[in-house]
């Protein structure tokens, strides 16, 4: 009787988070489509513009997995109450913004308040729910980052169509709301208190801002204190008795092949979300507002089919998953290579398959991965994937800015037929990631492909 009670209250608590997950995870894509428009605000190129996205992903993942340590010492619906508002207070000095370093300051608490919101998403359905319904709430929890990473254009294009970019600031304030219901619904019981390694998540912070610093300015020196703080990272998470990142992990090999794959992929993906609204408001001369439009179908697309992912992973198993995944993302890049600068409406065609394709990559991967790790390591083998994958994503924004900032005098694709020589870099990069994904399908095959599927025969 008292179990059925506990999950009643994790099922109200999980309709709270998932508006919670949609908030935060949109303010993490909204700004790309507006990055244009700061940077000619603020006489900046998109290299140094690409920190409004690069910082909030950064402390973003960190964040998610201080707050899930910090939940093992303090109550949950405190470290909530705080975060919360944290993000609140980074929204309004964001909104108050009249230079570009208080928009980074905004990001920066925005960030380190809207990341408790992940962390409380790995927590809910293992406090609240039996080990055999957790699976069907951490899918809800799946569907809310889902939906809010493809609501992000979509309503920053609505915002930004009736008034200024600073305004989309103002969402994340509605996440307030869901404070009364935490405070009501949460238990006062925290987990297990253990100690943090603070050290160990500053350096790996420091050494991920270092990179992304090295990319922005070109600097040998930086990338040398980037090595640097990698060293000791390492050199911290082997001696600590409880490591920010648990080393023992790595020992596994299937697991790390997997992290690894993740790391590249998550970065070839996010180019959807950060490198095609450059690409239709630099080359194509699109204003934010018809940016945003244009990435409604794909949005819409990835939110009806993302379910189709899931079954066709349990009818024909991960790896078939992942191939239809890597073909329609190559067949997307391939497309985009060939169109850029052409047609905007051919482009948000491609981008429902580049989105779809995206969406099934993650089941694909979050399946496969899972799968490497014993029962006792899955909690925190997830968590660190998130974590990369997070960080993935704020490199992957640097270097593509960076990129875009260089130019190029020509193409390396001879079926683009375009002659806006703006639209070159933007077809040389998305032919690299598509010879990027084909090379990760290979490498997955050969790591996996036989692996899961005698892994499948076992289990039947």
């Amino acid at each position: 009787m008292e179990t059925t009670a506990k999950q009643q209250t994790g099922e109200k608590l999980m309709r709270v988070l998932v508006f919670t997950l949609v908030i935060s995870v949109m303010s993490a894509t909204m700004f790309n489509i507006v990055l244009p428009q700061i940077g000619a605000e603020f006489r900046l190129t998109l290299a140094q513009v690409s920190w409004v996205s690069s910082v909030y992903m950064l402390i973003y993942a960190i964040g998610s997995v201080t707050y899930g340590k910090l939940a093992d010492k303090y109550k949950l619906k405190n470290l909530l109450t705080f975060g919360l508002i944290f993000f609140a207070v980074g929204s309004l000095i964001g909104l108050a913004a009249q230079t570009y370093w208080m928009v980074l300051l905004g990001r920066i608490l925005q960030a380190a308040g809207a990341s408790v919101v992940p962390a409380t998403a790995m927590i809910i359905p293992i406090r609240y729910f039996p080990p055999e319904a957790r699976g069907r709430a951490m899918g809800i929890a799946a569907a809310g980052l889902a939906l809010g990473g493809a609501l992000g254009p979509t309503t920053s294009a609505l915002i930004v169509s009736v008034v200024h970019w600073r305004w989309l600031f103002l969402l994340p304030v509605l996440a307030l709301l869901t404070l009364p219901f935490y405070r009501k619904y949460l238990d006062d019981e925290p987990g297990k208190a253990g100690k943090i390694d603070w050290l160990g998540g500053g350096l790996l912070a420091i050494t991920v801002a270092l990179v992304l610093l090295t990319v922005t300015n070109e600097a040998w020196l930086l990338a040398g204190c980037a090595l640097l703080t990698l060293g000791l990272f390492i050199a911290r998470i082997r001696s600590s008795a409880e490591p920010f990142v648990q080393p023992r992990l790595f020992r596994n090999k299937s697991y790390s092949y997997g992290l690894a794959i993740a790391f590249v992929v998550n970065g070839v993906g996010y180019s959807l979300a950060f490198l095609s609204p450059q690409l239709l408001s630099l080359v194509n001369g699109l204003a934010p507002g018809l940016v945003g439009f244009s990435m409604v179908p794909a949005a819409i697309a990835s939110a009806l089919l993302g379910r189709t992912g899931g079954k066709l992973a349990d009818d024909k198993g991960n790896p078939f998953l992942y191939f239809t995944a890597s073909a329609l993302l190559i067949a997307c890049f391939i497309l985009l290579s060939t169109f850029a600068g052409i047609s905007p409406i051919a482009i948000a065609i491609f981008l429902i398959l580049g989105n779809v394709g995206q969406t099934f990559m993650v089941v694909a991967l979050s399946n496969t991965i899972s799968r490497t790790l014993p029962k006792d390591q899955t909690g925190v083998g997830m968590g660190l994937l998130s974590l990369l994958n997070f960080i993935s994503g704020a490199l992957a924004a640097g270097l593509y800015s960076k990129m875009v900032d260089h130019g190029s005098a020509f193409q390396w694709n001879p079926a683009n037929i375009s002659l806006n020589h703006d639209a070159f870099v933007f077809s040389n990069i998305y032919t690299v990631l598509a010879i990027l994904h084909l090379a990760t399908l290979a490498f997955y095959f050969f790591q996996f492909g036989k692996v899961v599927r005698k892994s499948r025969v076992v289990e039947g």
